[in-house]
């Protein structure tokens, strides 16, 4: 029986997959097995899956129910112990499957467990986020306080993390959300177990891709409903804070889209504290104006350089 199962979703990614599989098979840690999960690809991606003769991959067709649909097929079909999630369009550096080994038996008992990584910003412009304000760039271990360091950068990355098969299996990602169920899933997982993290960077995430799909209007997206962990926000700061950063953020996206009401209903939902004067002046500016700064950065990432608004 492999150790990891290597669960990756599978759309119209015919330009990426093909390195992205050569990198899951080169890497230091051998004993894994290879789920792609092809959700109804109407390009050449399958082609470029087939000439990568190894009997750890394994292909399985669906027609496109969306990521989240391919994740829960993968598990289902996985064999391993711990399934580590791997987006077609991003790349594991040689020893991400050793770290994650070596983490999962230092610390048996975590919900998650997360890799640092590299994210792309665009073909030429590659960054490396910190959570240093929270943890140290060195610390390697359980993290004291998860939702704080990550209210700046995701410390959950689908592409850099694995879950115990047992917990996976009782905590599906949601099929009826369109954008955000490794959010909600991760979140949930995150109040119920510790997460731990590595102190080495064994991943690049291709944000370039991301933010090209991000350009579609949030008013044609299924959110996750945040209202789910009303109760336990009321117990935990750190966890109100960091999902006021996604209210946020979809407010200021439903008031670009022209949904006044909606943006209104996720803004009046944030704590005041959780509102700094920077994000308050930029969301009541005129929406044309906001589309406008969206534009620009988008521009600014391509150009390499990332920031948010939303702390």
């Amino acid at each position: 029986m492999p150790f990891f199962s290597v669960i990756i979703p599978l759309y119209n990614k015919e330009k990426f997959i093909r390195k992205t599989l050569t990198n899951v098979l080169k890497q230091s840690f051998q004993n894994f097995e290879i789920i792609v999960v092809n959700d109804g690809s109407t390009d050449n991606s399958l082609l470029e899956v087939e000439p990568l003769k190894d009997p750890r991959i394994k292909i399985f067709n669906q027609e496109n129910k969306g990521a989240a649909s391919a994740r829960n097929f993968g598990v289902e079909a996985a064999t391993g112990e711990v399934i580590a999630f791997l987006d077609a369009d991003d790349l594991w550096l040689e020893n991400h499957l050793e770290e994650l080994y070596n983490l999962y038996n230092d610390f048996p008992d975590c919900g998650l467990y997360c890799s640092r990584y590299l994210i792309q910003l665009s073909e030429k412009n590659i960054f490396q986020p910190s959570f240093s304000y929270a943890i140290a760039n060195q610390f390697r271990g359980i993290i004291p306080d998860f939702f704080e360091a990550s209210l700046v950068y995701r410390v959950a990355l689908t592409s850099a993390l694995c879950i115990p098969k047992k917990i996976i299996r009782n905590n599906s990602f949601n099929t009826k959300v369109s954008s955000g169920q490794d959010l909600e899933l991760f979140t949930k997982i995150a109040i119920e177990y510790p997460v731990a993290i590595t102190n080495i960077m064994t991943v690049e995430y291709n944000f370039s891709i991301e933010n090209q799909l991000s350009k579609t209007p949030i008013i044609k997206k299924t959110l996750p409903d945040l209202k789910q962990f009303d109760e336990k926000e009321k117990k935990n700061k750190s966890l109100k804070r960091f999902l006021d950063n996604y209210r946020k953020e979809y407010a200021l996206h439903y008031k670009i889209a022209g949904d006044s009401k909606t943006s209104h209903d996720f803004y009046s939902t944030i704590h005041p504290e959780n509102i700094s004067f920077k994000f308050k002046v930029i969301y009541f500016l005129p929406r044309i104006i906001l589309i406008n700064l969206l534009r620009f950065k988008r521009f600014l990432n391509k150009k390499g350089l990332e920031f948010t608004i939303y702390n």
